[in-house]
C-alpha cells in the first residue's frame, strides 16, 4: 500500500508541474509577437500537455482509485473523501480546458489575453490547497 500511495504522490506532483507551467505557456504564447516564437510554444505545449500532463493525470487517478481498494468502506463514508473527489473532478475538467486552450494556440486562434492566461495559471494552487488539506487535515 505504501508503495501505491508513493506512486500516487509522484504522479500527482508530475501532473500539478504540468497544470502549473502550462498555463504559464499560454502567458508568453499571447505575448508572443514572431511566428519563430509562437511555433516553438505550440511544440513545448503539446509535449508538456500530451507527454507529461495527461499521462500523470491518468496514473494519479488509477494510482488513487487502487488506493481505495485498500480501505472502501472508510473512504465512500469519509466527508473529506467525498470533497476530494469533487475537487479532483474539478481538476480534470481544469485540464481538459488546458488542452482546448492548448488547441486554440495550435489553430492561432487564441483570442484571450496574456492577462486573463496569468489570472487561469493561479486556480491549481487553489485545487492543490484544498486536496492537500483535505486529505492531510481530514476537517470532516
Amino acid at each position: 500500500m505504501l508503495w501505491v500511495k508513493a506512486f500516487h504522490i509522484i504522479a500527482m506532483v508530475c501532473w500539478f508541474a504540468m497544470l502549473f507551467y502550462l498555463p504559464r505557456l499560454f502567458v508568453y504564447h499571447a505575448m508572443s509577437d514572431d511566428q519563430a516564437s509562437k511555433d516553438r510554444f505550440k511544440i513545448m505545449e503539446r509535449k508538456l500537455y500530451r507527454g507529461i500532463g495527461t499521462p500523470s493525470m491518468i496514473a494519479t487517478i488509477a494510482l488513487g482509485i487502487w488506493l481505495m481498494t485498500y480501505s472502501p468502506a472508510f473512504y465512500m463514508s469519509s466527508a473529506w473523501f467525498h470533497a476530494k473527489l469533487t475537487l479532483v473532478v474539478l481538476l480534470v475538467g481544469y485540464h481538459h480546458m488546458c488542452g482546448a486552450f492548448m488547441k486554440k494556440f495550435a489553430t492561432d486562434s487564441n483570442t484571450r489575453s496574456h492577462t486573463f492566461y496569468r489570472v487561469f495559471n493561479e486556480v491549481p494552487v487553489f485545487f492543490l490547497l484544498g486536496i492537500v488539506i483535505l486529505v492531510v487535515v481530514r476537517p470532516f
